[in-house]
């Protein structure tokens, strides 16, 4: 939906289970409209689309596609971004780092999203930009300290990459459309700050992608160059920069300074919690913890000690096996709660981010798209469930009033 700060808000259907373009779609017509009818019924309203390799393929097969759009007409729903991050199964088996699976280095992962770019191209709205989220190239544990298999990936990624824009430039001619790839940095990716970011558009991205679209398009290089930074930006995860204990401001005048953009803004909180000094206040905190000790996905820690250094685990039962350094003074973890709640018992989360955030948005206009994240509901312990509806609109319910 349209705020009338200009932004429009949707959420990330992630939040429910399902592979097939069937499930999706029964999905789809079983929330949107009711969510819709809580929030916008009197005026169109988003959605954040969430398509796997299957459901994608499926999508455009036969009539499908055509169906769909006819049913968003109808209802007065509409679609500008796609969630393509994870390619294969998200929900109910062990993700962890098979989300990142197949990676950027791989031809799988170019095809399955020239395929959203296709279906995007078909949904998105006249005037309107559209974006699809990606993974930050790949999970940087898979390489270890070798740096030369570091340099491969980051080179066959970026070939990768290239061939995406190539497309996206065609759309843009071919229909006016504009959409972009959305790198979204998170812990453990092979891009996961601002730092990591910006050093891959300078010494990758650009190097890299201008010579191949001026090779295959016979542009100049200053047009190739343009045309990276129209069709790749950043997928700015409230939660993930959160985690790296970057200050939004400077993350956002950084990319900025760099013309790098930012595709769309995901709202969302991340756990935390201070540490106290005392051993059995830090077991309370333990056990506090342990409801979200679970297995389906990465659930990384970032810690912040007593000189501002940081520590990170890659995920929370590892990171448990060492609460108790007399040096940790804060932790932060990768399990995306409900944007609307900051306590829970002795944890908290880091909604004070997503306020600022939204903050600096209301007064400076980063992106066109706000999209509400919280995939973990199914594995939220049971006191924190709310009806999905309710849950949904409430977190979209929360944004607006702070949109004001």
């Amino acid at each position: 939906m349209l705020l009338p700060v200009g932004y429009h808000l949707t959420y990330c259907t992630n939040i429910h289970a399902g592979e097939t373009w069937a499930a999706v779609r029964d999905n789809l017509h079983r929330y949107l409209p009711a969510i819709k009818a809580n929030l916008s019924p009197d005026g169109p309203f988003g959605v954040g689309l969430r398509l796997s390799n299957l459901a994608s393929t499926e999508l455009l097969a036969g009539d499908h596609l055509a169906e769909f759009k006819a049913w968003l007409g109808d209802h007065g729903l509409y679609v500008a971004l796609l969630n393509g991050f994870p390619y294969g199964d998200f929900h109910r088996q062990v993700v962890k780092d098979d989300v990142h699976r197949p990676d950027w280095t791989t031809p799988e992962r170019a095809a399955y999203t020239k395929r959203l770019v296709r279906i995007l191209a078909e949904l998105l709205p006249d005037g309107m930009d559209g974006g699809i989220s990606t993974s930050p190239l790949s999970y940087k544990p898979w390489f270890g300290p070798d740096r030369e298999r570091v340099k491969l990936a980051f080179r066959s990624s970026t070939l990768h990459l290239a061939e995406v824009v190539e497309e996206l430039i065609r759309v843009k001619a071919d229909t006016g459309k504009l959409i972009h790839l959305d790198l979204e940095p998170e812990p453990d990716g092979l891009i996961e700050n601002t730092a990591e970011l910006i050093d891959y558009f300078g010494h990758w991205l650009l190097p890299t992608g201008r010579r191949y679209l001026s090779d295959r398009l016979g542009i100049e290089l200053v047009e190739a160059d343009q045309a990276i930074k129209n069709h790749v930006r950043v997928c700015y995860d409230v939660c993930h920069f959160a985690l790296a204990y970057e200050a939004p401001q400077t993350v956002f005048d950084q990319l900025e300074a760099q013309g790098i953009g930012i595709g769309r803004i995901q709202v969302s909180a991340a756990m935390k919690t201070q540490l106290p000094a005392s051993h059995e206040e830090r077991r309370a905190i333990a056990d506090q913890f342990a409801p979200f000790v679970e297995s389906t996905y990465l659930h990384q820690v970032g810690e912040m000690d007593a000189d501002g250094h940081l520590t990170r685990y890659p995920d929370l039962p590892p990171a448990l096996a060492h609460l108790y350094k007399p040096e940790a003074r804060e932790w932060r973890t990768h399990f995306h709660v409900p944007v609307f709640l900051k306590e829970y018992g002795r944890l908290q989360s880091t909604q004070d981010e997503i306020i600022d955030v939204l903050r600096i948005a209301r007064h400076h206009r980063v992106t066109q798209h706000l999209e509400v994240e919280t995939y973990t509901w199914e594995v939220l312990p049971p006191d924190l469930k709310l009806d999905i509806v309710a849950s949904i609109t409430r977190e979209l319910a929360w944004v607006v009033e702070r949109m004001k």
